[in-house]
């Protein structure tokens, strides 16, 4: 009968405990001072069995029940976890476990000047930016212009943020010496959805930017002022590192094959996030590849997709991938560095451009003796960071 009881709420329970320790109390008090009359103690001793009493039959199993089952919180079940990356509980929640931290942002970086704010470009679905501003624009001056840049973040489709600080201090730092206005998207991540969501979010946000053309109709409380008065639509670019490379990618084609009312001038990507089947360079062979952690990640959190990790969103020259050829811009920039183990990637899909028949140009950038996404995750602006920056900045203009 008692598991059928209604349990009480938390605070009850610790009432009733919390005067019973407090009568005791008193009621030792009472004793001691007027021991000398005995009817003081049988006073005493019937006032302790009664609140005692009442503070733990409640019935007594009742309250042990809250104790060990509200009082003590009970471990969420794991379904699934990608040590050190992510943990999915079965309740449906998603704890990261690498990632760096979200900042927020600033009417003046205090080391570049850029100006940032967060703004909304879709509530259903929801997809939201982190907008940059270069110092050196006259914000008073409405025609001066300049080029736009829509920035995809890393982070394995599943972490990192265009708020995170690692990010933010990248696209100060790029802001700054390209002098673009960038639009760094805040797309939704897996597991929570699955991967394709992100290239839709993406492509959703490059047509809102591309809604703020002058020829476009659209509702001024949806246009955004800074792209309004400072962006130049002749001259937009994407760009994006590691997963968010591999957005480029997929982005570039989507752009290739259908109509928008703005063209990409430019696509650069780093430190790209692709795969194939077939091991190539200085991948682990054989039985070691499954174990690979780029074809570990797609498989955790692709695990039906068709084609697997020749699926023609992680292999552009997998079965069925459309020809490089329709890459929807008119210049490509492949950044790779030595020592990072997507490296030969990049190199392979640079080759691939090359020998695809694709019209625009296509350039390989290479940075010796640095590791992967070096130049987000320094929080020093080192020779070889700003190497890093400056070439994509001559990349933007």
């Amino acid at each position: 009968m008692v598991d059928n009881l209604p349990l009480l709420p938390l605070h009850y329970c610790q009432t009733w405990l919390l005067l019973h320790d407090i009568s005791t109390i008193l009621c030792f008090i009472i004793f001691i001072y007027t021991s000398h009359h005995y009817i003081y103690i049988y006073i005493y001793i019937y006032i302790y069995i009664y609140i005692y009493i009442k503070a733990i039959d409640l019935p007594t199993p009742l309250c042990t029940h809250l104790t060990t089952s509200a009082m003590a919180s009970t471990p969420k079940e794991i379904a699934s976890e990608f040590l050190p990356f992510i943990r999915v509980y079965k309740d449906g929640t998603v704890e990261r476990l690498m990632g760096s931290p979200y900042v927020p942002p600033s009417a003046r970086d205090p080391e570049t000047g850029v100006s940032s704010k967060d703004i909304i470009i879709s509530d259903n679905p929801k997809i939201s930016a982190r907008l940059f501003l270069p110092q050196t624009l006259d914000q008073n001056v409405q025609n001066q212009k300049l080029p736009v840049l829509v920035y995809f973040h890393g982070g394995g489709f599943c972490f990192e943020s265009a708020f995170s600080s690692d990010h933010h201090r990248f696209l100060n730092r790029l802001v700054s010496k390209a002098q673009v206005v960038a639009v760094s998207v805040e797309y939704r991540l897996a597991p929570e959805v699955p991967i394709p969501i992100c290239y839709q979010d993406c492509w959703d946000a490059l047509q809102w930017v591309a809604s703020h053309t002058e020829n476009e109709d659209v509702g001024a409380a949806n246009k955004e002022p800074w792209l309004l008065n400072y962006g130049d639509f002749g001259k937009v670019y994407i760009g994006g590192d590691s997963a968010g490379g591999n957005i480029v990618h997929n982005i570039a084609m989507k752009a290739g094959t259908e109509s928008s009312s703005v063209k990409l001038v430019g696509a650069f990507m780093s430190h790209t996030y692709f795969l194939s089947s077939k091991p190539l360079g200085s991948e682990p062979k054989g039985e070691e590849f499954k174990n690979y952690v780029p074809c570990m990640v797609w498989g955790f959190l692709n695990p039906s997709t068709p084609g697997g990790i020749d699926s023609p969103m992680v292999n552009p020259a997998g079965p069925g991938a459309p020809s490089l050829a329709g890459l929807g811009c008119s210049k490509l920039l492949v950044c790779v560095s030595s020592k990072d183990e997507l490296r030969d990637r990049g190199v392979w899909y640079y080759d691939l451009v090359k020998g695809s028949g694709f019209k625009g140009e296509v350039e390989l950038f290479e940075v010796e003796g640095e590791e992967h996404a070096f130049h987000i995750l320094s929080e020093a602006e080192t020779q070889n960071v700003k190497k890093m920056i400056n070439r994509l900045a001559s990349f933007l203009v």
